[in-house]
């Protein structure tokens, strides 16, 4: 049960599993602290969460608030990874309905805090009402948010950016010289949902309205890795307290339940490779890649001619089998070479066997929070949203290589992943990599440091309650 001084918090993440997951540890780790959290979501996403330790069970309440129809939304469409990536900003309309639901909820429950997303822009207001204390969790790293305008005074008139172009070059509050830009393929993705969507409220007034109505941002980083990025996020854009809480480590290994053997399978297949050798592939549950560009992957696998594990995800909203995106032919050709899996993979157990060598992965910030904690070297190929600054911001730290690709259509070549591949794990080059990455393990690996953000984060809460 809750300590005397334990407070009643409720977690309110944004419908995408890249931002559950995280919500749901830092829910563990404040009821670890004998907190009491209300966590909320819609039904079918509770359903999917990880099953909670049972020390900590008594102390997390999973709160259930069905999503509102939406004739746009396939059924049961409940997260972003249920639909193709045109379709999350109906899922946004439909979110925006649980604000009636939400209201009854804080009123009935009394909470000493409420800890919300990016998209919950009804939801300040809402605290404000009820005289509860807000803060806003980013589950984003310290340079993406960085990047944009602050939420108190967007730029206006000749620095206003309001086309895709201005969004190719670091912000001015960048200090020089500094990578820190999308490219305009890039840009061009996500663009849209920056301005407008079919909700009404674009991700840019949903930002800025979640953290000028909170007490604090709270944000998923440390000032070891990102200090002078959280200094400008605090001195310059948010002008409010600004929280580390350091990588959000998960607090237990991958649970296995029932997938001992399927462990066992890939754990043999991973001893019989060479220490170092191994490419272990993942793209993240979200990522769409075109059949083309999964050729071209597959194909630079092939011809790196290293082992390669690729843990192959179904595109979002897709019923398609992944196989079915791969060259002809491809796993025949490869099957002596590589090892791929349509099902679950423990991601940590993998990056943490020494046969793998390289990480290549889509940039995702828990999956760069994982490899960095581990310290695993990285062949970067973003995708979309803070991807493409997440990668920027590894290769200005020499943590990382980026797959090269055409600066205006994104377009790339086997030639290109093979032989990022190769640079790490063969060239003397990347030596430097594989040390910058160890590096990284000393600092970020360390599970004292990350509890002392987690103390300092837990006083704070205790002091600034209502």
């Amino acid at each position: 049960m809750a300590k005397d001084n334990g407070l009643h918090i409720i977690m309110f993440p944004w419908l995408a599993f890249g931002h559950m997951i995280p919500f749901l540890e830092l829910s563990k780790c404040l009821a670890q602290r004998g907190h009491r959290i209300s966590y909320i979501s819609t039904p079918r996403n509770i359903e999917r969460l990880p099953k909670l330790p049972h020390n900590l069970s008594p102390l997390i309440t999973f709160v259930q608030l069905a999503l509102p129809p939406e004739e746009n939304l396939p059924e049961k469409a409940d997260a972003t990874s249920d639909v193709p990536f045109d379709k999350i900003q109906y899922l946004k309309k439909a979110f925006d309905g649980l604000e009636g639901p939400f209201a009854r909820f804080v009123k009935n429950s009394a909470p000493d805090w409420i800890i919300h997303d990016f998209s919950h822009h009804w939801v300040p207001s809402i605290a404000i009402k009820v005289g509860v204390p807000s803060a806003f969790f980013s589950i984003f790293n310290a340079s993406f948010s960085a990047f944009w305008d602050s939420p108190w005074d967007q730029m206006t008139g000749e620095d206003a950016r309001t086309e895709p172009e201005q969004f190719t070059v670091p912000p001015k509050w960048i200090p020089s010289p500094s990578n820190l830009a999308f490219r305009l393929y890039e840009i061009l993705k996500m663009f849209h949902s920056l301005s407008q969507n079919a909700s009404g409220v674009s991700d840019m007034q949903r930002l800025y309205s979640s953290v000028r109505g909170s007490k604090f941002v709270v944000i998923r980083s440390c000032e070891e890795f990102e200090g002078d990025y959280l200094s400008i996020l605090r001195e310059k854009l948010y002008r409010m307290p600004v929280i580390p809480i350091g990588l959000l480590p998960s607090l237990e290994e991958d649970p296995l339940e029932n997938r001992e053997d399927e462990w066992m399978n890939i754990k043999n297949w991973l001893d019989k490779q060479r220490e170092g050798s191994v490419v272990y592939v993942a793209f993240g549950s979200e990522v769409e890649l075109s059949r083309e560009e999964m050729h071209e992957v597959a194909l630079g696998l092939e011809l790196s001619g290293l082992p390669f594990f690729w843990a192959l995800r179904r595109p979002a909203g897709s019923e398609v089998s992944p196989s079915y995106m791969l060259p002809l032919g491809f796993e025949n050709r490869t099957q002596d070479q590589g090892f791929i899996c349509l099902r679950w993979t423990p991601q940590r157990r993998i990056l943490a066997h020494p046969s793998v060598g390289v990480f290549l992965t889509h940039c995702g910030w828990g999956s760069i929070a994982e490899a960095l904690t581990i310290g695993c070297p990285l062949v970067l190929f973003p995708i979309a949203i803070d991807q493409p600054l997440v990668a920027r911001l590894l290769v200005s730290k020499n943590i990382g290589v980026e797959i090269s690709r055409d600066e205006h259509d994104g377009s790339f070549t086997k030639e290109s992943v093979a032989n990022s591949l190769r640079l790490v794990i063969v060239e003397s080059e990347g030596e430097l990599h594989k040390a910058k990455a160890k590096e990284m393990r000393e600092v970020l690996g360390d599970k004292v440091r990350h509890d002392r953000y987690m103390d300092d984060f837990d006083q704070y809460l205790k002091n600034h309650r209502c």
